[in-house]
């Protein structure tokens, strides 16, 4: 079976759900249509006219992407340039394009925190709060024989994690009442007659940016035409996500260690380096692709080292003035994600029964090198 179109983003959604986004981020679907089974998915940190080709010769028809193909206004859409080529060939072979940019950059589990544990951080936090994820109680009334499939169905989708402890909920049976009226299609019962159902009363809790997953999910997986349930609000301190995260690493090494093992794990032919190589470093901050904004959050946090891309020439002088040492790895340290998020998306979709492929591709789309 194959999954559909909407299925493969309701998964991504799931990790990286759009709430999180930064205002204004072009994320979502820029290219084609999701309402189409999916054979194949390709995982892509850039979407290039080389990425696309890389696409059509292995027959994909979903691109799943962390850099949005549509970026600036269109002013044309002339096939005998670039861009245009690269739209055309998109859509001539119904390959469908999603973009998932700071909503996986904040997720919990996502871009920033693939970025930490390449380098290895320990006791990490997040770098700059911009989301404060409130907490919801779901209470939802389903019947004894499907208990167990909506339970599992709102776990998946993020609901009922308490700390580090997952599949949290309170459930207790009593008996639930409904008279089905002309034009409905029961599942139990018959029109026009009162019926008692032996129900289960489940209660869980969820972060509000999963809260149209885990709905989802739930009336999915609950027999009934009208599910009866509830939302409420907790008067709880939120779940504090956002951009970057800071950590220690598990021992203390000079400067010039680091920037060679962040090298290595990203496997770069070379890199920039702010600071004295020979000073001690152990708690790093990162931020996936241009982190320039965010050197005096580093700073401020008593980060030692900052790790991340695209920082200019006067930010570096900022940067060395605070005592902050700087690590440009490059904005393409991100494609640690293609392989990442393939292999999330492969779990979910075998998970539930799908033989929807999932591939990241394997096109080198840094336009840098060093010579």
């Amino acid at each position: 079976m194959l999954a559909h179109g909407q299925t493969v983003i309701q998964y991504v959604e799931q990790l990286a759900p759009k709430a999180l986004a930064m205002e204004g981020d072009k994320i979502g679907l820029h290219v084609g249509t999701l309402q189409k089974p999916v054979k194949k998915v390709m995982i892509a940190l850039d979407v290039l006219e080389s990425v696309v080709d890389e696409a059509i010769e292995q027959g994909v028809d979903l691109i799943v992407a962390h850099h949005a193909v549509i970026y600036r206004p269109l002013k044309h859409l002339r096939t005998d340039m670039a861009a245009g080529r690269l739209y055309e060939k998109l859509i001539r072979h119904d390959i469908a394009v999603y973009t998932a940019h700071t909503n996986l950059d904040v997720a919990v589990g996502g871009m920033n925190d693939w970025l930490a544990e390449t380098i290895g951080l320990t006791d990490v936090d997040v770098l700059d709060v911009t989301y404060q994820d409130a907490w919801k109680k779901l209470v939802v009334y389903v019947p004894l024989s499907h208990r167990d499939a909506v339970f599992q169905a709102v776990s998946e989708a993020g609901a009922g994690w308490v700390g580090n402890y997952s599949h949290c909920s309170f459930q207790m049976t009593g008996t639930g009442t409904f008279c089905p009226r002309e034009g409905t299609n029961p599942h139990i019962g018959t029109q026009g007659k009162l019926e008692r159902v032996e129900e289960v009363r489940l209660e869980t809790v969820m972060p509000a940016s999963k809260q149209s997953a885990v709905l989802r999910a739930m009336k999915s997986a609950h027999p009934y035409e009208e599910v009866a349930y509830d939302i409420i609000p907790l008067d709880m301190p939120g779940t504090g996500l956002g951009i970057g995260r800071i950590g220690k690493l598990p021992q203390a090494m000079k400067l010039r260690e680091l920037a060679l093992l962040v090298k290595e794990k990203f496997q770069l032919q070379g890199l920039r380096v702010v600071g004295e190589l020979d000073a001690t470093v152990k708690k790093v901050a990162v931020v996936g692709g241009d982190g320039s904004s965010f050197v005096s959050k580093a700073a401020f946090r008593g980060a030692d080292v900052f790790i991340t891309g695209d920082i200019g020439y006067h930010t570096a002088h900022d940067a060395q003035a605070d005592g902050l040492s700087i690590i440009d790895a490059g904005h393409n340290i991100e494609k640690v994600m293609k392989e990442k998020l393939a292999i999330y998306l492969s779990e979910r979709l075998q998970q539930n029964g799908y033989q929807t492929e999932v591939v990241a591709s394997s096109v080198h789309t840094d336009p840098f090198q060093f010579v």
